[in-house]
């Protein structure tokens, strides 16, 4: 008896979409003033309704996750997790969507993905995690996203 769950990924080393399918939300790192004024975030803005003001959950086509505090300081990793944690129970009751996760925490806010990667590690099928994530989600059966 196989009891792999499968996971989709993409290839963070090729450049980001601009456009996704419809069906497909873009999972960025934010900041809890909802100012997205950079990286992912800013990327957010620009091509899938992220709002400014929002820091936290689903706009548009696209879902943050806050690493950065009100002040724009990096969140210590404990006070992530509960917003790691409401994000993996969104995407569960949301099994018609997909969700495009970027690497979430990695990029302004400085961790590794040694750090933040293990902390999504009760994702649902119907997310795909950046290639490079791949390593520390051992039990998992990979599949090339396609989007």
């Amino acid at each position: 008896m196989n009891h792999q769950r499968t996971l989709y990924t993409w290839n963070d080393k090729l450049p980001m979409r601009r456009t996704l399918p419809y069906d497909v939300v873009f999972v960025f790192g934010s900041n809890q003033r909802g100012r997205h004024g950079a990286g992912a975030a800013l990327y957010a803005v620009s091509y899938f309704g992220a709002q400014e003001g929002f820091g936290e959950g689903f706009m548009g086509q696209s879902y943050g996750i806050p690493t950065k505090d009100h002040q724009i300081k990096t969140r210590p990793l404990e006070d992530i997790v509960p917003a790691i944690e409401r994000f993996v129970d969104f995407a569960r009751l949301h099994r018609r969507l997909k969700f495009f996760l970027t690497p979430v925490g990695c990029g302004r806010a400085g961790y590794t993905d040694a750090q933040v990667a293990p902390l999504f590690h009760r994702l649902s099928s119907n997310c795909a995690i950046p290639l490079s994530w791949s390593e520390y989600f051992s039990g998992f059966q990979f599949l090339e996203s396609g989007v």
